[in-house]
Parts: structure tokens; C-alpha cells; sequence
């Protein structure tokens, strides 16, 4: 099935089919989303993220989140 075929199709649909599938879209999204991290996460390759937030917090130059709400910095 092309693409084009797909969008005629998803133009076909009713506004509920077309709610079902936005949320399923969405889910598989998100899955993959997850997934990607975890993988990164494993590999390492957010060390560095996880190292520098650290450092800042460390340094005092970090913020409350969300911002009404005073840092504990322990």
C-alpha cells in the first residue's frame, strides 16, 4: 500500500476512527520513543547529559522545578 493510498484512506474515516487512530499513532510513538532511550541510556550515549546536569547542580547554577519551589541542593 502506498502513502498516498494511506492518506485517502485516513481521509475516509470517521471522526472517531480517525481519534482511534491518532491514539494508536501516538502509541507507537511513544513505544518507540521509550525503546530509543533505553537503548541510548545503555550505550551510554546520555552519560555525558546526566554528568554535565550534575556538575550544574553541583555549581549551585541549577533552578527549581517548578520554579515556586525552592532548591534542596543535598
Amino acid at each position: 500500500m502506498s502513502l498516498a493510498e494511506i492518506k485517502d484512506a485516513v481521509n475516509a474515516l470517521s471522526p472517531g476512527e480517525l481519534a482511534e487512530l491518532a491514539a494508536f499513532i501516538r502509541q507507537r510513538d511513544e513505544a518507540a520513543w521509550d525503546r530509543q532511550i533505553r537503548e541510548d541510556v545503555a550505550a551510554g550515549r546520555l552519560d555525558h547529559l546526566a554528568e554535565e546536569a550534575l556538575e550544574e547542580y553541583g555549581a549551585g547554577r541549577t533552578r527549581a522545578f517548578p520554579p515556586d519551589e525552592k532548591p534542596s541542593n543535598t
